[in-house]
């Protein structure tokens, strides 16, 4: 290394030159310009030699132009080459059972679809008009800033929204405007960015995950084309001594095999990548892709065992010297998608691989027995939350009544488990952890929960485990110092509101679309439609929907705006609001298997066992 180093001493002045370019010239090709002479003076770290000051050559895919990548990454010399590839599992398939209710066509049905396809045509209607605002303002940017009216691009400027939503227009039946995107993401240029570095987890959830979401349900070879490009330069990040990324892929480092990976790292950043890489390799028949997330699949497998809290990781993790020594556990953010994948990749690998079955299993039994807990209610609200776990130097673990937006995904994977394992005890935790987070939204003002807050809890004794039994209300006597609970009356059940924020979040719906799917209740659609109706009404602004920043506030009062409307909007939470008002055949769980963003891959097992 420090012969790399002093070998490129000359660059100092132009490192210089292009600091000053970037503060002088907003614009994105500061990176080119560094680019430029490092590629002449050293062709051989870069590959091929291509220099993005070259336009490639464009080509057109069924008549839509295509323009290519400026710098390919698929040439660039790996500092830390793999001998060989594993391959995908081969061999017959697992029949799993199958996932969705039977739902008939009685006329109880009948009814109760008419009435749905009311409020289905409802959240049509803010698809289409938050998608023409998006497209009006802030056409082919990350997102549109719903009450500045002005585009934004915290994503690297690869059109984020447009991208993340690819799926989502093709099944609420926008096909004119998923063309026009489709055209528009053709041109995209991956090279081209004002970014030093990519979050890969993001990029890889919502850039290749929407690509090849949208290629496979409509079949468009364009997509398919540029998440190769896409998945090449993610692939890159790989490139480490012990093969496992870091959470940024930065450039420079990259291209000067200086990337190792990270030593404090959320799980969940290098645990979520599996789904699209495998799809890729699926797509293009290149072992590369599957082989980098394999490596990371035996990772986890290794250290299940050996955390503090077996069964589960900890929410960060030292990839770099492969320890999972750290003392917090939680399902929410920063570790939550880990776990949401285990047995989505079962499914999607047709459960060829029993290893994910295996640490799904286990994850979520250790989840129930240490993170689950039942609120104390003056109700006694028959609903859970999962919590925060912490393990102290006697290693006793100790559970923190925290929970989260982000946690309520927690009942979809229990619901989704529950089905495919035939695991009875999972089905009933996770209808109860769905109605949670639906029964949050009830308790406030605007009818919607808070990004973070802290409940009260029923104890944990004999006469509480197993089935999370009920418990006598007795409130508490006073209220933490950071609680807001001196200007405001908390509500029923709740200790403190750690963070009031509402995000636009898509994880409370997401679970009870999962509940309504796999149990057949009609309930569930309710519970969906008021989630939906105060969303609508607290979030709407004059260029779209924004986030707001407390949801807590007195009936009647202003709402404050954080003029952000992120793509999940679109990918997820509308997608997801759509989906329970449609016909439940609509992308059936039985067909497809969701991301972590709410993009839809084809399952390839043969149809279930009825």
């Amino acid at each position: 290394m420090p012969g790399l180093v002093q070998q490129h001493l000359h660059m100092l002045p132009i490192v210089l030159a292009c600091m000053f370019a970037y503060i002088l010239v907003p614009f994105f090709f500061v990176n080119d310009c560094l680019d430029r002479d490092y590629r002449s003076s050293s062709q051989g770290v870069h590959g091929s030699g291509q220099s993005l000051s070259e336009a490639p050559e464009p080509f057109s895919i069924n008549g839509i132009p295509v323009r290519r990548i400026s710098y390919d990454w698929s040439t660039a010399l790996r500092f830390f080459p793999v001998d060989s590839y594993a391959s995908p599992p081969s061999g017959p398939p697992r029949v799993f059972p199958r996932v969705q209710f039977h739902f008939l066509d009685d006329k109880a049905t009948a009814k109760a679809r008419k009435v749905n396809t009311k409020r289905r045509n409802a959240v049509f209607s803010v698809f289409k008009r938050d998608w023409a605002l998006y497209r009006r303002y802030a056409w082919m940017q990350d997102e549109l800033k719903p009450i500045a009216g002005k585009p934004q691009n915290p994503f690297g400027g690869w059109a984020a929204t447009a991208i993340d939503s690819l799926d989502s227009l093709w099944i609420v039946g926008l096909k004119s405007e998923f063309n026009e995107a489709v055209q528009a993401v053709a041109q995209i240029d991956w090279a081209r960015t004002r970014s030093i570095s990519l979050n890969l987890f993001e990029t890889t959830i919502r850039h290749l995950g929407g690509l090849l979401s949208a290629h496979q349900l409509s079949g468009d070879p364009v997509l398919l084309a540029k998440a190769v490009e896409l998945g090449d330069m993610l692939y890159m990040a790989f490139d480490t001594p012990n093969h496992i990324p870091a959470f940024w892929l930065t450039f420079a480092m990259a291209r000067q095999g200086r990337q190792v990976a990270g030593g404090r790292e959320p799980s969940a950043a290098i645990g979520t990548l599996s789904m699209e890489f495998s799809e890729l390799s699926r797509l293009t028949g290149d072992d590369k892709y599957y082989d980098a997330i394999d490596r990371i699949r035996l990772f986890f497998k290794r250290t299940q065992s050996q955390s503090l809290l077996p069964g589960m990781w900890p929410l960060l993790i030292d990839f770099q010297n492969e320890r999972v020594g750290n003392a917090i556990f939680t399902l929410g953010g920063g570790a939550d998608s880990l776990y949401e994948y285990l047995p989505k990749m079962d499914l999607l690998l047709a459960g060829r691989d029993d290893s994910w079955r295996e640490m799904a299993l286990k994850s979520l039994d250790t989840a129930l027995s240490n993170l689950v807990f039942r609120p104390m209610t003056i109700d006694q609200a028959d609903v859970l939350f999962s919590g925060r776990v912490t393990v102290d130097k006697d290693g006793v673990p100790q559970i923190r009544h925290q929970s989260e937006h982000l946690t309520c995904f927690v009942g979809g994977m229990f619901l989704l488990s529950g089905q495919i394992y035939n695991q009875t005890n999972y089905l009933s935790v996770g209808e109860r952890l769905a109605r949670g987070c639906a029964w949050a939204y009830a308790q406030f003002s605007t009818g919607i929960m808070p990004e973070v807050f802290e409940l009260l809890a029923c104890p944990r004794n004999e006469s509480y485990a197993p089935d999370f039994a009920a418990c006598e209300f007795k409130p508490p006597t006073s209220h933490p110092s950071n609680s807001d609970s001196s200007t405001t009356t908390l509500p029923n059940g709740f200790s403190q509101i750690n963070d009031a924020r509402y995000i636009m979040r898509p994880e409370a719906i997401e679970s009870i679309f999962y509940a309504y799917r796999i149990t057949g209740k009609e309930e569930y659609r309710d519970m969906a439609w008021a989630m939906w109706k105060a969303i609508e009404k607290a979030t709407r602004s004059r260029f779209g929907h924004s986030g707001i920043a407390n949801v807590h506030v007195k009936k009647g009062d202003k709402l404050a705006y954080l003029d952000s409307m992120e793509s999940v909007w679109f990918a997820e939470t509308m997608k997801y609001f759509y989906l329970i008002f449609d016909h439940p055949e609509v992308m059936s769980l039985d067909d497809y298997v969701f991301n972590t963003e709410a993009h839809a891959f084809p399952r390839p097992a043969p149809a279930p066992a009825s």
